[in-house]
């Protein structure tokens, strides 16, 4: 009857979280917050300089900064903004989104000083003499032409300074003298006489003045439409701003490119994630069943906290989910092979499950912390989309790991004293004939298909295999070098979308007619997308203008990516950073939970595993952007995962062994511990793998570089982590095994082994 109740209690459980997910989930992943690159939208990043030399930037007018861009966007009404303070100095702003990226880009940039001024560029009044709120668009009683009407605080102190104007004359001047020029945005330099000479100039109008003018109201003339009248009332409504705004970098994702992204993307993790469900239950049969109710909890989990921590969803951070899936996965099948191996000991369902649950939780955890420094070092030095994607890797991995350890013991737990399975081993993928008897104490050396490896004999070979690879990679990056794209060397991307095939040609003549004629490359599923890329920074004007007559054309507003010399130098920096620190964290912590040997070996096989993703990238000439500098980190934890998982199977063996005099049995230990992780290792690799595939082949092409990134780094760094960390550790701690033989003394859970 207990064993009932257990059984009755996994259906409920199994029932609760089905209706829950099914009735829920629509509702949270509609109120999850989609990043411009899966809806559209605009990001910039400001440099902040100071509007005088008196003027000192510090936090509290960067603030107040921020406080005049929210009135902004505001006005634009656009609700999911992010502004946010960057050291040194900056400010990102992200509007997804955002339906006219033009008129928000020039309401951002403009700082909005209002002034009046008389044609020797002398100031009158400026925008503190304004009524706040004041300013509207409206037409011109005579004219009916669209006009900026707002009102003075003071209406004596206009009066005497039109009755000032209206006196001016000089006879040597080409133009009229009684004018009042307003202007937006006057700098130290500019001069009236010399922009009257422009066509278009930059000051807003100079109505002329022939009387004094004692009114509070003012008309702004100018060659305004309703649309341009009406943005400059909102500009001058929401104050000037107290600094100039350089940009240094922008990106504008048009809403169809960020809809077939999201839909592309959805697709095809709907897809990876239900061919490793297929795939976990075939190998690891009524486990895998249960491994597949935990990862579909996991990723129910993962969105709902994602959407209360009100995150923003990216493309990125989508595959950080799916991903993180690989990692759930990771932690069932370690669980799941160390209970087969206890199974195959001869001993009870009972006993193997308590047994191989214990031993495979120091692996698991472990792992994941290796791989969460990883991500908090991508989070730390990434940029805004990068951040994105570490905190979900950071949120999938700490949620992967509470649904794959408990959760699938709990549900697994329910199961385990029932009759049902007491004597079906093959539920848990092993054959009868493969269970020795549990009195037998003949050790049974481990087997890969039912034969004995021994990997460690052909240690040479590998040695030998992973330097021609490396000497080739070297002479690749020599010749070659790397792709990089404008993210590391500055300058500007175009993607140009329509709804049917593209013609080189065409569109190289379309951007000659713009001034922007350059070398066309077409993508795309049906050659539907042109890319361009420019060495220079194109200007706000130019692709104002290149976004309206594409749109025009096709329908459908291009992409532009901008990014200054600066900000391509600092993300190199950081990039660099970011993979020393990485390092510098899992050599203290290898060594800590392990010894400092395994923990240099590890970085040696991390160093390797990036290196050949550099190499695979320089032979292909695939752009190399700052979503691979992700990839690269992403692939260091998931290695240094799979050598810790191989290294921790080598520390048990030598504590069972205590003490360890030579090398051949040193050799012997290692070749066991390399077996029995292996059927591990390239399951949790091909799970991860099949969400990765699924991204290369049905994602978005914008991370079609991730995918081929994480593809290379996943395959070396399962051959780094199997044939060539571990061995490395042989050969070096093998040769001082006759001056200081390995001891390893079995301690408390938490502390490491000694040697």
């Amino acid at each position: 009857m207990k064993n009932r109740g257990k059984i009755v209690a996994f259906f409920l459980i199994v029932l609760l979280f089905a209706g829950t997910i099914g009735t829920t989930i629509t509702g949270i992943t509609k109120d999850i917050n989609l990043g411009l690159d899966l809806q559209g939208g605009f990001e910039v990043l400001y440099d902040v300089d100071p509007v005088n030399e008196d003027q000192e930037v510090n936090r509290e007018l960067l603030e107040a900064t921020v406080r005049t861009l929210s009135e902004r966007v505001n006005r634009l009404g656009i609700s999911e903004a992010n502004i946010d303070i960057e050291d040194p100095n900056r400010i990102r702003v992200q509007l997804a989104g955002v339906k006219n990226q033009n008129e928000a880009r020039e309401m951002l940039s403009t700082s909005a000083r209002l002034s009046f001024r008389d044609v020797n560029d002398n100031e009158l009044l400026n925008g503190s003499d304004v009524k706040e709120g004041s300013a509207k668009q409206d037409f011109h009683p005579d004219t009916k032409q669209p006009i900026v009407t707002l009102s003075l605080k003071d209406a004596s102190k206009f009066g005497k300074v039109t009755s000032e104007i209206k006196q001016m004359q000089d006879p040597e001047t080409p133009y009229q003298d009684n004018l009042l020029v307003i202007w937006m945005d006057y700098q130290k330099g500019d001069s009236f006489a010399e922009e009257t000479k422009k066509e278009e100039p930059k000051y807003i109008s100079s109505p002329a003045v022939s009387k004094t003018l004692n009114t509070s109201d003012v008309m702004i003339e100018g060659n305004f439409t309703v649309e341009s009248a009406q943005r400059l009332a909102d500009i001058i409504n929401s104050g000037s701003l107290p600094v100039n705004l350089t940009e240094k970098y922008s990106t504008s994702v048009g809403a169809q490119f960020g809809e077939q992204a999201l839909d592309k993307t959805v697709f095809a993790g709907i897809i990876g994630v239900s061919i490793i469900f297929l795939f976990i239950i075939a190998v690891y049969r009524f486990p895998g069943f249960i491994a597949a109710v935990n990862l579909s909890v996991y990723i129910y989990l993962i969105l709902l906290f994602f959407e209360l921590m009100n995150g923003v969803l990216t493309l990125p951070g989508i595959a950080a989910l799916i991903l993180g899936v690989g990692m759930a996965v990771d932690a069932n099948v370690i669980t799941f092979e160390r209970i087969k191996e206890e199974l195959r000991e001869g001993k009870s369902l009972q006993a193997a499950f308590k047994a191989g649950t214990s031993n495979s939780l120091r692996a698991i955890v472990d792992a994941n912390i290796t791989t969460i420094l990883a991500a908090a070092v991508l989070f730390i030095f990434g940029t805004s989309s990068i951040k994105g994607f570490a905190t979900m890797l950071i949120l999938s991995i700490v949620v992967s790991f509470l649904t794959a350890v408990y959760g699938s013991r709990l549900l697994l737990q329910l199961w385990i004293k029932t009759k049902f399975l007491k004597n079906r081993p093959g539920w848990f993928g092993v054959k009868k004939r493969d269970i020795k008897d549990i009195k037998d104490s003949t050790e049974v050396e481990p087997k890969v298909f039912n034969r004995e490896v021994n990997i460690v004999k052909h240690r040479n070979k590998f040695f030998i295999a992973s330097a021609i690879m490396v000497i080739l990679g070297i002479a690749s990056l020599l010749i070659f070098q790397l792709n990089p794209g404008i993210d590391f060397t500055s300058g500007s991307r175009v993607q140009i979308m329509a709804d049917h095939s593209l013609k080189t040609e065409e569109i190289e003549n379309d951007l000659e007619e713009l001034d922007l004629k350059e070398e066309v490359v077409l993508s795309g599923d049906n050659q539907n997308v042109a890319v361009v890329r420019y060495d220079t920074v194109i200007n706000k004007d130019k692709i104002a203008e290149l976004k309206s007559y594409f749109n025009d054309k096709y329908g459908i507003e291009p992409s532009v990516s901008v990014v200054s010399p600066i900000v391509g130098q600092e993300l190199v920096k950081n990039a660099l950073y970011a993979l020393g620190i990485a390092a510098i964290g899992m050599i203290i912590y290898v060594a800590f939970r392990f010894e400092l040997f395994f923990a240099v070996t590890a970085i040696i096989a991390l160093i390797h595993d990036a290196f050949f993703v550099l190499a695979i990238f320089s032979f292909t000439r695939i752009e190399f952007d700052v979503t691979i500098v992700a990839a690269v980190l992403t692939i260091i934890g998931y290695s240094i995962n799979d050598t810790i998982v191989t290294f921790d199977r080598i520390r048990e063996n030598l504590q069972k062994k205590k003490r360890v005099k030579s090398f051949k049995e040193l050799a012997k230990v290692v070749n066991k511990s390399l077996v029995q992780t292996l059927t591990r290792s390239i399951n949790t690799t091909v799970t991860t793998l099949i969400a990765v595939l699924a991204f290369l082949f049905l994602g978005a092409e914008s991370i079609t570089g991730f995918a081929i990134a994480l593809t290379v780094g996943l395959i070396a760094g399962t051959y780094s982590s199997l044939f060539l960390a571990s061995q490395l550790w042989l050969v070096w701690r093998g040769k001082m095994i006759k001056k200081k033989p390995v001891v390893f003394a079995k301690k408390k859970r938490t502390e490491g082994p000694q040697v």
